[in-house]
């Protein structure tokens, strides 16, 4: 899957990077930090995208787990809650 950011977001990044660069580095233009960004959405992009997904999917499987306990209902027992609640209503 191919990384594709939308153009404001593309421009907020931009921005971004001239920041850091002036206040860190040294001041660099937009054609610069574009290259910048798109050279890290391309090699750093998809190691990051596939980590988000893999704890999503963690995530989600933990989240799966969990239905059995928290969604399960004992069958076939009406009788023995109706015992129960007549030994309680004796007592």
């Amino acid at each position: 899957m191919t990384l594709k950011l939308d153009k404001a977001e593309q421009q907020r990044l931009v921005a971004s990077i001239r920041r850091y660069c002036a206040e860190n580095l040294e001041p660099v233009g937009d054609l610069q930090a574009s290259l910048l960004l798109e050279f890290l959405v391309q090699e750093a992009g998809p190691a990051i995208y596939n980590q988000a997904v893999a704890d999503a999917q963690a995530r989600l499987l933990h989240h799966v787990s969990e239905l059995p306990a928290e969604c399960y209902e004992l069958q076939g027992d009406y009788w023995a809650k109706v015992a129960a609640s007549q030994k309680r209503g004796r007592s």
